[in-house]
């Protein structure tokens, strides 16, 4: 089962993917460790996009079970629907560029104010990169089941409701 948790950028996403992969018994996928060529510092070179799919699929072939975060919007068909659901958590852009700042600090010893101009454009429609609108268009075009979740739930709210909505839908994860 390949599930996919996207959102904004500071929403959540990598925190529910580890905890939801840890929960199933299965492999967790970092859109960043896709999207982004190595580098020191990181973040300053993007992968070209059939890299980036070959590195994503060669990973989804070792797993059973794999939780992908981040966005895979403009990766291509052959990415984008190949879930088995999509779980889409919306968070407050104050509280978001809060989490942002503080992961900053915590991973560079400082907050990138170009980033969290970007971050904080998201609602509106940056004019480069995610967006509400392009991430809510993106999930209307999805064959497969898409949760939205919204506000500022725990890890564990997140958990339980995407448990009680898998049961809803039939949508069963056996551990390997």
């Amino acid at each position: 089962m390949l599930i996919h948790v996207t959102g904004a950028s500071g929403s959540g996403t990598s925190t529910l993917g580890k905890a939801l992969a840890g929960e199933l018994g299965g492999a967790f996928l970092d859109a960043d460790d896709f999207f982004w060529a190595p580098s020191d510092p990181p973040f300053q070179a993007r992968r070209p996009v059939e890299e980036r799919r070959s590195l994503l699929l060669t990973e989804f072939s070792r797993s059973d079970i794999a939780v992908r975060s981040g966005s895979v919007t403009a990766w291509g068909v052959g990415i984008e629907d190949v879930f088995d659901f999509v779980v889409f958590l919306y968070v407050d852009t104050a509280l978001r560029l809060e989490r942002l700042r503080e992961r900053e600090l915590q991973r560079f010893g400082k907050a990138n104010p170009t980033f969290l101009e970007w971050a904080a454009q998201y609602d509106e429609g940056p004019s480069e990169g995610r967006s509400l609108a392009k991430q809510q268009a993106w999930l209307s075009a999805r064959r497969c089941p898409v949760l939205n979740l919204d506000g500022d739930l725990s890890t564990q709210e997140r958990l339980a409701r995407i448990r009680a909505w898998m049961g809803d839908h039939r949508l069963q994860c056996e551990r390997p």
